[in-house]
């Protein structure tokens, strides 16, 4: 039995990332899948572990559920320091959290399932207006996050030459976008550090794709 059960879906990119740093960290985990669509993660039995119904939640042992997958990933970083998902210094931890919460705060949540959802129940939006709203959401976040990636302490990755935790987002990211066939022609560097994921191992094994519910 491993220590770690992840509670998650194969296409949710806040899983992608959190499978990504369990990789990373060379952390064997359970895998629980719940299909979102017939919304599995609503069954009375996920709601125990995690309370706002969302996916990913890490189950550790028996001793806690962790919820919302950055907070999951600092922990991982904590508790099993190598390899480092976060700089050392307070400077740079500053700017790989307000990197990673660019995607994490300000593009995810508005482009989340159950918003995609309220915007057709609540709206009566078709689906050109509802990949409008997550097209222009994506372009508002990622123009910035280019913008930042063209500062100094930016190399091989998004923070210096090793992956960390806002390249993890990053990619989960462009994952995500490419299921509405966003055009990222305006984004060099973010495409870049994306390429420079996909030739590490941790990051392919944790694309939909290579996931047990994906079939």
């Amino acid at each position: 039995m491993t220590e770690y059960i992840l509670h998650n879906y194969f296409r949710s990119s806040t899983s992608v990332r959190v499978r990504v740093a369990l990789n990373l960290k060379g952390l064997d985990y359970d895998y629980q899948a719940y299909a979102l669509l017939p919304n599995a993660h609503k069954s009375e039995a996920y709601l125990r572990l995690n309370p706002q119904g969302l996916v990913p939640a890490l189950e550790i042992s028996d001793t806690a559920v962790l919820s919302q997958s950055l907070a999951i990933i600092e922990y991982l970083d904590e508790t099993q320091p190598e390899p480092p998902l976060l700089p050392q210094d307070p400077l740079g931890r500053a700017r790989v959290r307000a990197l990673s919460q660019i995607i994490g705060c300000d593009i995810h949540p508005l482009n989340n399932l159950r918003v995609l959802r309220k915007l057709k129940s609540g709206f009566n939006a078709d689906q050109d207006a509802i990949t409008d709203w997550f097209v222009h959401w994506v372009h508002e976040g990622f123009s910035a996050l280019e913008q930042r990636l063209q500062e100094s302490e930016t190399g091989k990755f998004c923070h210096g030459d090793t992956a960390g935790m806002a390249d993890i987002c990053l990619f989960a990211q462009v994952l995500n976008n490419a299921r509405f066939d966003i055009d990222m022609g305006a984004y060099p560097i973010i495409m870049r550090i994306h390429n420079m994921c996909l030739d590490i191992d941790a990051f392919v094994q944790a694309m939909p794709a290579h996931q047990p519910d994906s079939i």
